[in-house]
């Protein structure tokens, strides 16, 4: 018998087809000899066929639309719903269906969204025909968005860190943190004027900032209370 020297961890069902109609060509010119090497790489097909159809449904349309149900029933029970499922749809294959990932994402969407946002206030801040008032209500919201951020790097941080044996302690400071996250943003929001071009751009911008933390607040809260 011949030595099987093919590199079958890169084997594609594609490649091994192709290996398939080789053989069956040597069956032909050689006889029955090679009958045995014909009815192993039919076993490697339906085996490479099994596994491809198992990857199929782990990860196919089926999975993503029942992945993106889950979300969108977990959002329902936040304050704010459609921007709770938009922010977090995209990431439906990392999330599944686990409220800790749910939560987790949650978190690092929010986050992601804070820290541009203070980079942009950061330049505006910087550009000339910003009137004094509004300097320094965006230095005050500047630092009030760096607190913001901090915290909810140390939930995301926690997040990471949490087991059966210490659930509840940590659950509890994830909560304060996020609590005291959502409350910097508001106090941020408030210092600008509303009538203002520079004041309506920015106070949107951290308003939505706060609704996501709130939202993840209350994916936290319900994630807590599954093992309350």
């Amino acid at each position: 018998m011949d030595t099987l020297s093919f590199p079958f961890h890169h084997i594609t069902q594609s490649s091994l087809h192709l290996l398939i109609i080789s053989k069956v060509r040597e069956r032909d010119m050689e006889g029955s000899s090679s009958n045995h090497m014909l009815k192993y790489f039919l076993i490697l097909l339906a085996i490479f066929s099994y596994l491809n159809s198992s990857s199929a449904s782990r990860h196919g349309p089926s999975k993503i639309a029942a992945d993106r149900r889950f979300i969108k029933t977990s959002c329902s029970s936040t304050t704010y719903p459609t921007l709770c499922y938009k922010s977090l749809a995209r990431h439906a294959s990392l999330i599944q269906t686990s409220p800790k990932l749910l939560a987790h994402a949650s978190l690092n969407v929010t986050l992601a969204m804070a820290k541009s946002t203070s980079a942009v206030m950061l330049k505006m801040s910087k550009s000339p025909g910003m009137k004094p008032r509004e300097v320094d209500a965006m230095q005050d919201c500047l630092e009030e968005l760096s607190d913001s951020v901090d915290e909810l790097r140390k939930s995301i941080g926690e997040m990471g860190l949490i087991k059966a044996s210490n659930f509840e302690l940590t659950m509890s400071d994830i909560q304060t943190w996020v609590s005291a996250a959502l409350t910097d943003e508001t106090t941020c929001s408030d210092g600008f004027e509303k009538n203002t071009v520079n004041g309506k751009v920015v106070r949107a911008q951290i308003v939505k900032i706060a609704h996501m933390t709130s939202n993840a607040l209350a994916l936290i809260n319900s994630y807590a209370s599954l093992r309350g």
